[in-house]
């Protein structure tokens, strides 16, 4: 199967960090949300003619979370959740890219505290375009939802008032941006 997406080029694109989000969120207290975000080391999208066929890898700055409170950041980097000494960073390793009934995902493999574990990524082309410097740009969102004990991040609290602390579904939110290398 081959698809056409208006604007593609194949090549190799690389990830602007600047221009790029990692964020989360998940249930705190059983009736709240706590949103944080990660900051981008790297991704590289190979893109042959078919976009079917591309090949993404990726890797996430574990150590730079932010949930906007220095005390809870400080506990996500320790061997309770991320043991970020250990597990400085988060990578994505794509498998394939499908499309199901008129959407776009790329299934991949995410290793968190170095446990890998198979994911897919709901993927949406925001367009493509040139900057002002005469660089091709690619614009893409895309969201999954992972349960955070299959990872190894099960740390919780019992609450009085019953259920826990800290929810188990953690939704992650990719907002990128990159660029076609030129030749």
């Amino acid at each position: 199967m081959t698809i056409d997406i208006p604007g593609y080029r194949p090549g190799t694109w690389v990830l602007d960090p600047a221009h790029s989000e990692v964020t989360f969120s998940v249930r705190h207290m059983m009736i709240s949300k706590v949103r944080g975000s990660f900051g981008v080391k790297s991704a590289t999208l190979v893109a042959p003619e078919n976009p079917l066929d591309a090949k993404v890898e990726a890797s996430v700055d574990v150590t730079s979370i932010d949930t906007n409170d220095e005390g809870r950041d400080g506990h996500l980097r320790s061997a309770d959740f991320f043991d970020t000494e250990n597990y400085p960073t988060m990578e994505f390793v794509s498998t394939g890219a499908r499309v199901e009934d008129g959407d776009f995902f790329i299934d991949g493999d995410l290793t968190i505290r170095g446990i890998t574990k198979p994911v897919s990524f709901e993927f949406d082309f925001g367009g493509f375009g040139n900057d002002p410097y005469g660089n091709y740009k690619a614009g893409a969102s895309a969201k999954t939802v992972i349960n955070r004990e299959d990872f190894g991040l099960t740390w919780n609290a019992a609450l009085e008032t019953g259920g826990v602390l800290v929810g188990k579904d953690v939704t992650i939110n990719l907002d990128l941006q990159g660029a076609l290398q030129q030749d």
